[in-house]
């Protein structure tokens, strides 16, 4: 192997707490054995003297704000050479930390940092800037996950989705919130096949289906005769990822104990098979998933504080389908071809009392539920133009007033529920426009809107309704 050209540009004039950036030429130096490395500093902009072509820059900027200036003059010297932030004062808050991915890195470290994350992040930039041209691994990306599975217009949906390209630089956890049925593992799946892990494993584990007992079995696997039933030797999930992205499911619904032995392993990045005298280090990303609050989980003690902030470093939120209702049409269009294809059925199409029928819904299973809705209505109907009957929908009514509680929720939920539907039905009725619909309702026009927004209604919405 060749001589590889490392230039470091430290900018920042304060000395590291840690003192892990004031032995980085060393790490650096360190972080490929029986490799030749020219390690080259510099601590002004403009560079005094051009450097050789870099293979991997390390940045450590003085403050957030210069960071895109910064970024954009080493990117006219050394092109697309990969760029490696180190951040230590002033980049304690999670905006500045998130942000930098956002302004050009292709990754970031925090300090205090390990030695294995440096030398992880060294070898998988090297590799990246090794890669097939772009247009190459984007076609190797759209064989590998298809994008326009990610369907929506929304504002809200656009906001989340558009982070996928920028954290898919990164090799930071991951943490992506959302109720259930949003799609956290098909965000997922996007941010690994738009990563340089793309053409690795993606495996993903539903961590409430792990028993307490079999955790550290199952994440690190074991060593023959490391218990009574080994008689072999087996990779654990960990190893399975390797060089890929392991997905963190239900993360929330982990023991105590099994929390304790995942935070060791976000540390380090290492672990050690069952009844094995050695740890390994594993080159994984780890992008965690949960449809609740985790910050509450942690205030209720249910979550540990230190797994939330290394969970929650880079985070996407997908918003309920309720709260995006002008998806619903392009969703059930999508769904539609799919299913009527997969069935080899001929173009299927909603009428709009179906149409209608599906946004007076409010979805509390999201994008999966109403998938689900339409294949049933795909296999159960023969005719080309599914009707409202064709659509088989939970009596939400019903089954919120035979849970146990109190009588001012059960009641607060109906009226929210007859609310949503009320609206949407007026709506659809005139084509929402909301003059009439307001007259009709026998409702001023300002109070008749600040229902709409309560409910995250458009009414541009259903003037595309045919």
């Amino acid at each position: 192997m060749g001589l590889y050209n490392f230039l470091i540009v430290d900018l920042n004039p304060h000395s590291c707490p840690a003192d892990t950036c004031g032995q980085l030429p060393g790490l650096v130096r360190d972080s490929i054995p029986a490799v030749e490395i020219d390690v080259q500093l510099s601590t002004l902009l403009p560079l005094r003297a051009k450097p050789s072509q870099p293979d991997l820059i390390f940045l450590r900027p003085s403050s957030p704000k210069i960071l895109p200036d910064v970024v954009h003059k080493l990117r006219e010297k050394s092109g697309r050479c990969p760029i490696l932030g180190i951040f230590c004062i002033g980049w304690d808050r999670p905006g500045d930390v998130s942000g930098a991915v956002l302004k050009g890195l292709d990754d970031f470290l925090t300090c205090p940092y390990k030695k294995v994350d440096l030398f992880l992040r060294i070898r998988r930039l090297l590799e990246l800037s090794q890669k097939p041209t772009a247009a190459t691994r984007a076609a190797e990306i759209r064989s590998q996950f298809r994008l326009e599975d990610l369907v929506g217009e929304s504002k809200q949906f656009h906001q989340a989705i558009g982070k996928i390209p920028l954290l898919a630089q990164s090799d930071t956890t991951i943490l992506i919130t959302g109720e259930t049925g949003t799609g956290k593992e098909l965000v997922a799946r996007a941010v690994h096949y738009q990563s340089a892990r793309h053409g690795k494993p993606f495996i993903p584990v539903n961590c409430g289906a792990l028993p307490d007992n079999l955790f550290e079995n199952e994440l690190f696997g074991h060593i023959k005769g490391a218990f009574t039933d080994a008689s072999s030797t087996a990779s654990g999930l960990v190893a399975e990822a390797e060089g890929g992205t392991m997905l963190l499911d239900e993360v929330d619904t982990l023991s105590a104990s099994a929390q304790v032995k995942l935070m060791r392993f976000l540390q380090d990045r290492e672990y050690r098979p069952l009844g094995s005298p050695r740890s390994v280090i594993a080159d994984v990303r780890i992008v965690a998933a949960s449809n609740v609050d985790l910050w509450h989980q942690v205030q209720q003690k249910r979550v540990r504080e230190d797994l939330f902030y290394r969970l929650n470093v880079l985070s996407i939120h997908l918003p309920p389908l309720r709260d995006r209702i002008e998806d619903i049409p392009l969703l059930a269009a999508h769904f539609l071809a799919q299913y009527a294809s997969q069935y080899d059925r001929g173009p299927l199409r909603l009428s709009p009392g179906a149409l209608q029928r599906i946004l007076a819904y409010p979805w509390p299973g999201n994008v999966r539920e109403l998938e689900g809705v339409i294949e049933r209505a795909v296999i159960l109907t023969s005719d080309s133009v599914l009707q409202p009957e064709n659509i088989d929908l939970i009596d939400l009514v019903k089954s919120k007033v035979s849970e146990i509680g109190s009588f001012r929720d059960a009641k607060a939920q109906t009226i929210e529920q007859f609310e949503r539907s009320y609206l949407t039905n007026l709506l659809s009725v005139h084509r929402g426009n909301i003059t009439w619909a307001a007259k009709q309702a026998r409702k001023d026009r300002r109070g008749f809107q600040r229902l709409l927004r309560k409910y995250s209604l458009e009414c541009t919405v259903f003037q595309k309704l045919t």
